[in-house]
């Protein structure tokens, strides 16, 4: 192996933006931060096409390769998407050069010479549960991922410390995925809607708006979270109605 190759390699395993760069990606500015961030829980909130499954996949291949003995699950509601989302994985790996041999490929499994592993399994408890010490669980399409399966696989971060990462556009006032952007939980949140994403066009967005509608061009596009379009009373509506203000009488 030249000093070159060397190089790179070493780039690659200290950056995983650089194995992003390896793949030939342009990672945009938000994506260099998740890239490098360190944080234990993160959620990307982002616009359709806006690279998140992406660079989930990217962070998967760089913890696998990296990090030896790792065990990578990526979780997707189906099977299709568990299929959509490894082959990035696979493809960043293979335009990574390989820098760890593989031991085993398959259609949602790759196996490499350090002992990783990166399994991609469709949503179902009976599929996901008995993995344990999981250093990286990405949860794909998060907001259509039922709450006991999500409640299901958290445990599996328990005793190897890993990291959770969840990835979704939104899908409605409810949910596990909605309660969590929400909540007061230490989640490092990325925000991307579209107009932030320079490979999508506004002439593109402007005709997104027109045929789609307000509503699920705000969902799909503006990261924003919606109530049901025939749903009679919003969420906030309903969350009012249980409030109790007591007013305090002089006697």
């Amino acid at each position: 192996m030249d000093a070159s190759t060397l190089t790179r390699d070493l780039l690659i395993a200290l950056d995983p933006v650089e194995m992003a760069h390896a793949a030939d990606l342009a990672p945009d500015p938000w994506q260099v931060k998740f890239l490098r961030s360190a944080a234990p829980r993160v959620l990307l909130n982002c616009s359709r096409q806006a690279g998140k499954s992406t660079m989930a996949a990217t962070l998967a291949v760089h913890t696998a390769l990296y990090e030896p003995a790792s065990l990578v699950l990526l979780l997707s509601p189906s099977l299709r998407q568990s299929q959509e989302l490894f082959k990035k994985a696979l493809s960043c790996y293979r335009a990574a050069g390989g820098p760890v041999p593989s031991k085993t490929e398959s259609a949602l499994r790759l196996e490499l010479d350090n002992g990783s592993r990166i399994l991609s399994l469709p949503g179902k408890q009976d599929t996901v549960r008995g993995f344990s010490g999981v250093r990286l669980l990405v949860v794909d399409e998060a907001a259509r991922v039922p709450g006991d399966l999500y409640f299901a696989v958290r445990p599996m971060l328990a005793v190897s410390g890993g990291r959770l990462l969840a990835l979704s556009t939104p899908f409605g006032t409810r949910g596990w995925w909605y309660e969590a952007w929400r909540s007061q939980e230490a989640w490092e949140r990325y925000e991307v809607p579209a107009t932030q994403c320079p490979r999508i066009s506004p002439e593109f967005l402007g005709e997104e708006r027109r045929s789609m509608g307000e509503w699920w061009f705000s969902q799909e596009y503006e990261c924003k979270f919606l109530d049901g379009e025939t749903q009679p009373f919003g969420r906030e509506d309903v969350e009012r109605a249980f409030e109790e203000e007591v007013e305090a009488w002089d006697l």
